[in-house]
Protein backbone atom coordinates (compact mmCIF):
# COMPACT_ATOMS: atom_id res chain seq x y z
CA UNK A 1 0.00 0.00 0.00
CA UNK A 2 1.20 3.53 -0.79
CA UNK A 3 1.11 6.13 1.94
CA UNK A 4 0.03 9.77 1.97
CA UNK A 5 1.59 11.88 -0.76
CA UNK A 6 2.83 8.78 -2.58
CA UNK A 7 -0.71 7.45 -2.87
CA UNK A 8 -1.75 10.72 -4.46
CA UNK A 9 1.10 10.50 -6.97
CA UNK A 10 -0.26 7.11 -8.00
CA UNK A 11 -3.86 8.26 -8.27
CA UNK A 12 -2.96 11.22 -10.48
CA UNK A 13 -1.15 9.14 -13.10
CA UNK A 14 -2.05 7.21 -16.21
CA UNK A 15 -0.13 3.89 -16.32
CA UNK A 16 2.59 3.55 -18.92
CA UNK A 17 3.09 0.04 -20.27
CA UNK A 18 6.36 -1.23 -21.71
CA UNK A 19 8.29 1.87 -20.72
CA UNK A 20 11.84 1.86 -22.02
CA UNK A 21 14.85 2.56 -19.81
CA UNK A 22 16.02 6.15 -19.86
CA UNK A 23 19.64 6.91 -19.18
CA UNK A 24 20.66 8.95 -16.15
CA UNK A 25 22.23 11.50 -18.47
CA UNK A 26 18.98 12.03 -20.37
CA UNK A 27 17.18 12.66 -17.10
CA UNK A 28 19.90 14.99 -15.87
CA UNK A 29 19.53 17.04 -19.03
CA UNK A 30 15.81 17.31 -18.38
CA UNK A 31 14.96 15.34 -21.52
CA UNK A 32 11.38 14.19 -21.10
CA UNK A 33 9.41 12.85 -18.18
CA UNK A 34 10.07 9.82 -16.02
CA UNK A 35 8.15 6.87 -17.44
CA UNK A 36 5.91 6.41 -14.39
CA UNK A 37 5.02 10.11 -14.39
CA UNK A 38 2.90 9.72 -17.52
CA UNK A 39 2.73 13.27 -18.95
CA UNK A 40 -0.94 13.24 -19.85
CA UNK A 41 -0.98 17.04 -19.82
CA UNK A 42 2.51 17.53 -21.21
CA UNK A 43 1.17 19.85 -23.90
CA UNK A 44 0.27 22.29 -21.12
CA UNK A 45 3.47 21.84 -19.14
CA UNK A 46 5.56 24.95 -18.64
CA UNK A 47 8.74 24.94 -20.72
CA UNK A 48 11.28 27.45 -19.45
CA UNK A 49 14.12 28.29 -21.86
CA UNK A 50 17.76 28.15 -20.80
CA UNK A 51 18.60 31.43 -22.54
CA UNK A 52 21.07 33.37 -20.42
CA UNK A 53 21.64 30.41 -18.12
CA UNK A 54 24.32 27.84 -17.45
CA UNK A 55 22.19 24.71 -17.22
CA UNK A 56 22.70 20.96 -17.48
CA UNK A 57 24.28 17.94 -15.87
CA UNK A 58 26.89 18.08 -13.12
CA UNK A 59 28.15 15.53 -10.62
CA UNK A 60 29.93 15.27 -7.29
CA UNK A 61 31.10 12.52 -4.97
CA UNK A 62 29.54 11.58 -1.62
CA UNK A 63 31.04 8.75 0.43
CA UNK A 64 32.76 7.36 -2.64
CA UNK A 65 29.60 7.36 -4.78
CA UNK A 66 29.07 9.59 -7.81
CA UNK A 67 25.92 11.72 -7.48
CA UNK A 68 24.50 13.28 -10.64
CA UNK A 69 22.47 16.46 -10.57
CA UNK A 70 20.81 19.04 -12.78
CA UNK A 71 21.78 22.62 -12.14
CA UNK A 72 20.81 25.97 -13.59
CA UNK A 73 22.21 29.41 -12.81
CA UNK A 74 22.47 32.84 -14.39
CA UNK A 75 25.34 32.64 -16.86
CA UNK A 76 28.63 34.28 -15.90
CA UNK A 77 27.62 35.20 -12.36
CA UNK A 78 28.97 34.18 -8.97
CA UNK A 79 28.02 34.86 -5.37
CA UNK A 80 24.58 33.50 -6.16
CA UNK A 81 22.01 32.45 -3.57
CA UNK A 82 21.46 28.69 -3.72
CA UNK A 83 18.25 26.64 -3.81
CA UNK A 84 18.31 22.87 -3.35
CA UNK A 85 15.45 21.34 -5.37
CA UNK A 86 14.18 17.96 -4.16
CA UNK A 87 12.16 15.91 -6.60
CA UNK A 88 9.03 13.81 -6.42
CA UNK A 89 9.45 10.04 -6.47
CA UNK A 90 10.03 10.22 -10.23
CA UNK A 91 13.52 11.69 -9.94
CA UNK A 92 15.01 14.54 -11.87
CA UNK A 93 12.87 14.56 -15.00
CA UNK A 94 11.75 17.44 -17.23
CA UNK A 95 9.49 19.06 -14.63
CA UNK A 96 12.21 19.25 -11.97
CA UNK A 97 14.76 20.53 -14.48
CA UNK A 98 12.28 23.23 -15.46
CA UNK A 99 11.86 24.22 -11.81
CA UNK A 100 15.62 24.74 -11.66
CA UNK A 101 15.55 26.97 -14.76
CA UNK A 102 12.68 29.02 -13.35
CA UNK A 103 14.67 29.61 -10.17
CA UNK A 104 17.79 30.47 -12.17
CA UNK A 105 15.86 33.13 -14.08
CA UNK A 106 14.88 34.51 -10.66
CA UNK A 107 18.58 34.87 -9.80
CA UNK A 108 19.36 31.63 -8.00
CA UNK A 109 21.79 28.79 -8.49
CA UNK A 110 19.35 25.88 -8.36
CA UNK A 111 20.57 22.30 -8.08
CA UNK A 112 18.50 19.10 -8.08
CA UNK A 113 20.49 15.98 -7.18
CA UNK A 114 19.30 12.55 -8.33
CA UNK A 115 18.75 11.10 -4.85
CA UNK A 116 17.65 7.58 -5.85
CA UNK A 117 20.54 6.57 -8.12
CA UNK A 118 22.18 4.14 -5.69
CA UNK A 119 18.93 2.18 -5.55
CA UNK A 120 18.09 2.39 -9.26
CA UNK A 121 16.80 4.56 -12.09
CA UNK A 122 13.24 5.81 -11.52
CA UNK A 123 13.04 6.74 -15.19
CA UNK A 124 13.09 3.04 -16.07
CA UNK A 125 9.80 2.28 -14.32
CA UNK A 126 6.37 2.44 -15.90
CA UNK A 127 4.49 1.37 -12.76
CA UNK A 128 4.42 3.53 -9.64
CA UNK A 129 3.84 0.60 -7.28
CA UNK A 130 6.93 -1.18 -8.60
CA UNK A 131 8.95 2.02 -8.47
CA UNK A 132 7.91 2.47 -4.86
CA UNK A 133 8.77 -1.05 -3.73
CA UNK A 134 12.00 -1.52 -5.67
CA UNK A 135 13.57 1.93 -5.31
CA UNK A 136 11.86 4.53 -3.14
CA UNK A 137 11.20 2.26 -0.16
CA UNK A 138 14.91 1.41 -0.07
CA UNK A 139 16.26 4.98 0.06
CA UNK A 140 17.59 5.90 3.53
CA UNK A 141 16.98 9.40 4.83
CA UNK A 142 20.63 9.51 5.93
CA UNK A 143 21.75 8.96 2.33
CA UNK A 144 19.46 11.73 1.10
CA UNK A 145 20.71 14.19 3.71
CA UNK A 146 24.34 13.39 2.86
CA UNK A 147 23.70 13.87 -0.85
CA UNK A 148 22.06 17.23 -0.22
CA UNK A 149 25.09 18.22 1.84
CA UNK A 150 27.21 17.24 -1.16
CA UNK A 151 25.07 19.42 -3.42
CA UNK A 152 25.64 22.35 -1.07
CA UNK A 153 29.40 21.81 -1.23
CA UNK A 154 29.29 21.61 -5.03
CA UNK A 155 27.30 24.83 -5.21
CA UNK A 156 29.75 26.61 -2.95
CA UNK A 157 32.62 25.67 -5.26
CA UNK A 158 30.74 26.71 -8.41
CA UNK A 159 29.44 30.22 -7.86
CA UNK A 160 27.06 29.75 -4.94
CA UNK A 161 27.03 31.86 -1.78
CA UNK A 162 26.84 29.40 1.12
CA UNK A 163 25.58 32.13 3.41
CA UNK A 164 22.37 32.16 1.37
CA UNK A 165 20.92 28.66 0.94
CA UNK A 166 17.31 27.54 0.72
CA UNK A 167 15.58 24.26 -0.03
CA UNK A 168 12.31 23.41 -1.74
CA UNK A 169 10.76 20.04 -2.52
CA UNK A 170 7.65 18.49 -4.01
CA UNK A 171 5.65 15.57 -2.58
CA UNK A 172 8.38 13.11 -1.49
CA UNK A 173 10.71 16.09 -1.65
CA UNK A 174 8.36 18.15 0.52
CA UNK A 175 8.90 15.72 3.38
CA UNK A 176 12.66 15.93 2.84
CA UNK A 177 12.47 19.74 2.92
CA UNK A 178 11.15 19.64 6.48
CA UNK A 179 13.82 17.16 7.55
CA UNK A 180 16.65 19.12 5.97
CA UNK A 181 15.49 22.34 7.62
CA UNK A 182 16.27 20.63 10.91
CA UNK A 183 19.63 19.32 9.70
CA UNK A 184 21.18 21.47 7.05
CA UNK A 185 22.82 24.87 6.54
CA UNK A 186 19.72 26.46 5.03
CA UNK A 187 18.11 29.76 5.93
CA UNK A 188 14.64 28.86 4.67
CA UNK A 189 12.60 26.04 3.18
CA UNK A 190 9.40 25.69 1.16
CA UNK A 191 7.64 22.31 1.29
CA UNK A 192 5.07 21.57 -1.39
CA UNK A 193 2.55 19.03 -0.04
CA UNK A 194 5.06 16.81 1.71
CA UNK A 195 3.90 14.14 4.13
CA UNK A 196 4.09 15.28 7.77
CA UNK A 197 3.53 12.14 9.84
CA UNK A 198 4.22 8.46 9.47
CA UNK A 199 5.65 5.32 11.02
CA UNK A 200 9.31 5.28 11.96
CA UNK A 201 11.57 2.70 10.32
CA UNK A 202 15.27 1.95 10.16
CA UNK A 203 15.57 3.91 6.90
CA UNK A 204 13.16 6.72 7.83
CA UNK A 205 13.55 7.10 11.60
CA UNK A 206 11.91 10.53 11.87
CA UNK A 207 9.04 12.37 10.25
CA UNK A 208 8.53 16.14 9.91
CA UNK A 209 6.25 16.26 12.96
CA UNK A 210 9.05 14.70 15.01
CA UNK A 211 11.63 17.35 14.08
CA UNK A 212 9.22 20.31 13.95
CA UNK A 213 10.09 21.67 17.41
CA UNK A 214 13.82 21.76 16.61
CA UNK A 215 13.89 23.28 13.15
CA UNK A 216 16.95 25.39 12.41
CA UNK A 217 15.30 27.20 9.49
CA UNK A 218 11.71 28.36 9.00
CA UNK A 219 9.64 26.42 6.48
CA UNK A 220 6.64 27.54 4.46
CA UNK A 221 4.28 24.62 3.89
CA UNK A 222 2.09 24.80 0.76
CA UNK A 223 -0.75 22.26 0.94
CA UNK A 224 -4.04 21.45 -0.72
CA UNK A 225 -7.37 21.31 1.08
CA UNK A 226 -8.48 18.37 -1.08
CA UNK A 227 -5.28 16.35 -0.71
CA UNK A 228 -6.69 12.95 0.24
CA UNK A 229 -3.30 11.62 1.29
CA UNK A 230 -2.40 14.46 3.67
CA UNK A 231 -5.38 15.06 5.97
CA UNK A 232 -5.76 18.55 7.36
CA UNK A 233 -5.58 17.18 10.90
CA UNK A 234 -1.93 16.29 10.23
CA UNK A 235 -1.34 19.90 9.21
CA UNK A 236 -2.92 20.95 12.51
CA UNK A 237 -0.67 18.52 14.37
CA UNK A 238 2.36 20.01 12.63
CA UNK A 239 1.27 23.55 13.45
CA UNK A 240 0.98 22.65 17.13
CA UNK A 241 4.45 21.10 17.16
CA UNK A 242 5.93 24.14 15.44
CA UNK A 243 4.24 26.55 17.84
CA UNK A 244 5.90 24.90 20.83
CA UNK A 245 9.35 24.80 19.27
CA UNK A 246 12.44 26.78 18.32
CA UNK A 247 12.38 30.33 16.94
CA UNK A 248 12.65 28.89 13.41
CA UNK A 249 9.79 26.50 14.15
CA UNK A 250 7.60 29.32 15.41
CA UNK A 251 8.44 31.39 12.33
CA UNK A 252 7.22 28.59 10.02
CA UNK A 253 3.88 28.99 8.26
CA UNK A 254 1.29 27.06 6.27
CA UNK A 255 -0.88 28.02 3.34
CA UNK A 256 -3.71 25.61 2.56
CA UNK A 257 -5.30 26.19 -0.84
CA UNK A 258 -9.07 25.65 -0.97
CA UNK A 259 -10.17 22.89 -3.35
CA UNK A 260 -6.57 22.16 -4.39
CA UNK A 261 -5.59 18.48 -4.67
CA UNK A 262 -2.24 16.87 -4.12
CA UNK A 263 0.46 17.87 -6.66
CA UNK A 264 -1.34 21.09 -7.59
CA UNK A 265 1.96 22.57 -8.79
CA UNK A 266 2.78 19.70 -11.19
CA UNK A 267 1.89 21.40 -14.47
CA UNK A 268 2.33 18.22 -16.52
CA UNK A 269 -0.39 16.35 -14.61
CA UNK A 270 -4.18 16.67 -14.31
CA UNK A 271 -3.79 17.64 -10.65
CA UNK A 272 -2.37 21.00 -11.74
CA UNK A 273 -4.19 24.08 -10.46
CA UNK A 274 -2.77 27.17 -12.13
CA UNK A 275 -3.96 29.77 -9.63
CA UNK A 276 -2.69 27.89 -6.58
CA UNK A 277 0.57 26.98 -8.33
CA UNK A 278 1.31 30.56 -9.31
CA UNK A 279 0.39 31.91 -5.90
CA UNK A 280 2.58 29.31 -4.20
CA UNK A 281 5.51 30.16 -6.46
CA UNK A 282 5.20 33.87 -5.63
CA UNK A 283 4.98 33.07 -1.95
CA UNK A 284 8.06 30.86 -2.20
CA UNK A 285 10.19 33.60 -3.75
CA UNK A 286 8.92 36.11 -1.18
CA UNK A 287 9.70 33.61 1.61
CA UNK A 288 13.28 33.21 0.43
CA UNK A 289 13.71 37.00 0.25
CA UNK A 290 12.10 37.50 3.66
CA UNK A 291 14.55 35.12 5.28
CA UNK A 292 17.69 36.48 3.69
CA UNK A 293 18.26 34.01 0.86
CA UNK A 294 17.69 36.29 -2.14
Amino acid sequence: MLHGDLRQDFDALVPVQGASRRSALQLMLGAGYAAAAAPVMAQQAIATPADGLSAGAVSFTVDGARVHAYRAAPQGRSGLPVVLVVSEIFGVHAYIADICRRLAHAGYLAIAPELFARQGDPGAYGEVAKLMSEIIAKVPDAQVIADLDGAVQWAGAHGGDLRKIAITGFCWGGRITWLYAEHGPVKAGVAWYGRLVGQASALTPKQPADVAPILKAPVLGLYGEKDGGIPLDTVDKMKAALGAGSPAAKASEFVVYPDAPHAFHADYRPSYRKEAAQDGWSRMLAWFKRHGVA
